[in-house]
């Protein structure tokens, strides 16, 4: 069974706007804490069929996360396939909301047995989502701070 996390965070600028920051995937080292390293495998860098390894630290916990774009409408949607030590699922998600954006970080992740299997998705949920709840709040920041120049 897969441990679904969602979180949410409303930002002051259009999707177009917000997108611009997310489309090159290469910079979400900027905002992502949990993310060290983004090392692409393919020839394509962005849109459907991009595949890329992204060195990934929670606390004492490190791995390499390998991905594949699996959604990519621009200004709307980038959905992504886990395919390393952790499977699954993720999306961002922009909807326009008022002069802003609602931007939803959606995944739903299967941990290994040697990782507690359904208990340890259990237990890593509340750490997953007070970390993407701040890259949230970091990306909020950065693109913000772009309109406030």
């Amino acid at each position: 069974m897969a441990t679904a996390i969602r979180v949410e965070q409303t930002i002051s600028t259009p999707p177009e706007t917000v997108w611009a920051a997310i489309a090159d995937i290469s910079t979400h080292v900027r905002w992502m804490e949990d993310a060290v390293a983004i090392r692409f495998t393919s020839a394509a860098h962005d849109g459907v069929g991009a595949a890329f390894d992204c060195d990934t630290k929670l606390g004492p916990f490190k791995l390499t996360d390998r991905m594949v774009v699996t959604e990519w409408e621009p200004g709307r949607t980038m959905g992504i396939r886990h395919d390393g030590v952790v499977t699954g699922t993720g999306r961002f998600v922009l909807t326009a909301s008022g002069d802003g954006t609602t931007f939803a970080w959606e995944e739903d992740l299967t941990f290994p047995a040697w990782m507690g299997g359904d208990v340890g998705g259990a237990l890593a949920a509340p750490a997953l989502r007070r970390v993407w709840r701040r890259n949230l709040g970091n990306l909020k920041s950065l693109v913000e701070g772009w309109n406030a120049v």
